[in-house]
């Protein structure tokens, strides 16, 4: 049975942390706890988005394994039709780009414009987007950790004194007052909660 999953996360045991690493792991490790005490209550977080992620513990372990490494109903047929390459429904003289054709709706003078652009508008918009993630990488980063880490907050410490003060603090990049107001927190979900906020203040 693999012991690789892409999907990193961290559970947590009311406010202790009790598992990381990639989703396996963590659903060993919390399916030996809930053995041990059916009552326990659990949250399993995904590291990148902060989602909360849902998994079957009935069973035995290798029931659990088993139904984590097996792809839902439905995927197997997705995945199948993934493998056909939609570069080779194309029509003849088409470039092999590996690009994905999507509708675009502008005005008539946004079309002009991008036309009139060395090598068509294809290229154009091409070059736009990554001018646009290249100036804007920086911003998006940080609100992605404002993101991820009020969303952990929320559903961990909204209880906690100071939590709507750090959550301004969070949102307006004062990470000096951030620190400060989650320190009496709970100590695993502070240092959870100022890891997924650290790009938050790299402005």
């Amino acid at each position: 049975m693999g012991e690789q999953n892409p999907k990193r996360c961290t559970a947590f045991k009311g406010n202790q942390r009790v598992a990381s690493g990639n989703l396996l792991k963590v659903a060993r490790k919390v399916k030996e706890i809930i053995d041990q005490d059916e009552q326990a209550s659990i949250l399993i977080f995904d590291e990148v988005t902060s989602e909360l992620v849902e998994v079957d513990f009935r069973g035995t372990m290798e029931d659990v394994l088993e139904r984590l490494e097996k792809p839902p109903a439905g995927m197997e047929l997705a995945n199948a039709s993934s493998d056909i390459d939609p570069r080779s429904q194309r029509g003849p003289g088409r470039p092999k780009l590996g690009v994905v054709p999507r509708e675009v709706t502008l005005l008539p003078r946004h079309w002009d414009w991008l036309n009139s652009q060395p090598g068509g508008a294809s290229v154009a918009l091409r070059k736009l987007v990554e001018e646009a993630r290249r100036v804007n990488s920086g911003k998006d980063k940080v609100r992605h950790s404002q993101e991820v880490a009020y969303r952990f907050m929320s559903a961990m410490a909204g209880n906690f004194p100071g939590f709507e003060e750090a959550t301004r603090a969070l949102f307006a990049g004062d990470s000096e007052r951030f620190n400060s107001l989650v320190a009496p927190w709970a100590i695993d979900i502070r240092d959870h909660a100022r890891k997924l906020a650290e790009a938050a203040f790299q402005n």
